[in-house]
């Protein structure tokens, strides 16, 4: 990876921070940005530039769908629905978090399994950032982020598990001008190493009550697996095993 990522540091930034992602990646820290990717730390965070792009991780982009009563119309929430007192989930593919932010919302306490180390450091950051806001906190307070593999990760939990949530990098779609920032920036990222059917295995190894799986709506179910029921919206569907 470190010929592909260049690691920046800005005045205002974390310096130890960088430096330690640099040595975790194998770069140097250079004064300015790479021709392909770089990981800028700055003053306001960390941020993903390249491409004529820049991204960075924000969790107060997803207010809207957690207040006012939308949250209960998220369908994902619809899926994982509980009133189980202290229930806990695990996010398998954790991304940037978003998912299990709605998981959190809902009351889950979420761990959060990444393993590519940059992806992990944009969503440590977005992390750090949303326990501070006023609104955010309390549901940041409830997701813990692990960098790590989690076919290897969920093989070693020592304590019950509530739901496991699995979202599978999705086939990069032809239309670039559809693909937001995030994606275009991500999709340039390494992919997961782990096949789909040692996920699964690993997820029903850890004897959750239910595995959720997002999907495209039309997509083969998972390792060819059939779900106990489906929730379907227009572009996706959530398969739901229940245990």
């Amino acid at each position: 990876m470190n010929n592909e990522i260049v690691v920046c540091f800005e005045k205002g930034g974390q310096k130890d921070m960088a430096e330690a992602f640099a040595r975790r990646i194998g770069a140097e820290i250079s004064e300015k940005p790479g021709p392909k990717l770089t990981i800028l730390f700055h003053a306001k965070g960390v941020s993903l530039t390249g491409y004529g792009l820049s991204y960075q991780g924000d969790f107060e982009n997803m207010l809207h769908r957690v207040t006012n009563g939308r949250l209960q119309h998220e369908m994902l929430v619809r899926a994982a629905k509980s009133d189980k007192p202290g229930r806990k989930a695990i996010d398998a593919t954790a991304g940037m978090g978003e998912d299990a932010f709605l998981l959190a919302a809902q009351g889950y306490e979420v761990t959060l399994f990444e393993q590519n180390p940059v992806i992990a450091v944009l969503l440590k950051d977005a992390l750090r950032r949303a326990k501070k806001h006023p609104v955010l906190k309390d549901i940041a307070s409830r997701m813990n982020l692990v960098q790590d593999n989690s076919v290897e990760g969920m093989s070693k939990l020592l304590d019950p598990v509530d739901v496991i949530y699995l979202d599978p990098m999705f086939p990069a779609r032809q239309k670039s001008s559809l693909i937001n920032k995030k994606l275009q920036l991500i999709q340039k990222l390494e992919p997961p190493c782990s096949e789909e059917t040692d996920l699964f295995d690993a997820a029903i190894s850890a004897s959750p009550s239910k595995i959720i799986v997002k999907r495209p709506l039309k997509s083969e179910f998972l390792a060819g697996r059939k779900p106990s029921y489906t929730l379907n919206g227009k572009a996706i569907r959530y398969d739901c095993y229940t245990l």
